[in-house]
Formats: C-alpha cells, sequence, structure tokens
C-alpha cells in the first residue's frame, strides 16, 4: 500500500479521538508505521501517492463547499484509498477528503 494511503487510514482511526495527548501519541506511531511500509512498496507507491497529492486542489475545494463541488481527481482518490482500505470504504468522503489535505 502506497505511504499516503496508509498514512491516511492511519489517520481515519484516530478520527474519534479528539484530545490532544491522543493526537501526539497518534502521530508519534502513525510516522513508524508509514515509515515501516515505505520500504516493502517504495517501487510502487509514486504512482499512488501521485493520485493523493493530485487531488489535494480538488479536496480543499470538496472541503470548502462542504461536498459540493467534486473533481475528477479527487474521485480517483476516494476511489483508490476505498480499493485498497476496508478503513476508508466505512469513511464519508468528507472525512477522506480532509485527509487528503492532512497530507
Amino acid at each position: 500500500m502506497p505511504r499516503n494511503a496508509t498514512l491516511i487510514l492511519s489517520m481515519l482511526g484516530a478520527l474519534a479521538i479528539a484530545t490532544p495527548a491522543a493526537a501526539s501519541s497518534f502521530a508519534g506511531t502513525s510516522a513508524g508505521a508509514a515509515s515501516g511500509g515505505s520500504s516493502a512498496s517504495s517501487g510502487s507507491s509514486s504512482g499512488d501517492d501521485k493520485v493523493l497529492v493530485q487531488a489535494r486542489t480538488e479536496a480543499a475545494s470538496f472541503v470548502a463547499t462542504d461536498g459540493r463541488l467534486r473533481g475528477v481527481q479527487l474521485e480517483a482518490a476516494l476511489h483508490h484509498l476505498r480499493a485498497h482500505s476496508t478503513q476508508a470504504r466505512t469513511a464519508s468522503d468528507l472525512e477522506l477528503a480532509r485527509q487528503i489535505l492532512a497530507l
């Protein structure tokens, strides 16, 4: 799984946690998970990361309009995330768009 997709999926698990202590704990664990996963898939992740990075502008528009403005690149990124993760399948489009922005 691509590095950024792994990071987004890790961040989805933290959505329900809103305390600063939990957020700082999350930051420490997600960095290790992302770097550990990158060594096994570094050759194929650049194209997948590109899908997510290219969707950032459209994700910003989507979040700013409360989901009324959707773009092709954002749709591709949402599809990609859901194809690779059961966690992403249960997240709303708005949640995933916010996580793409956090990259």
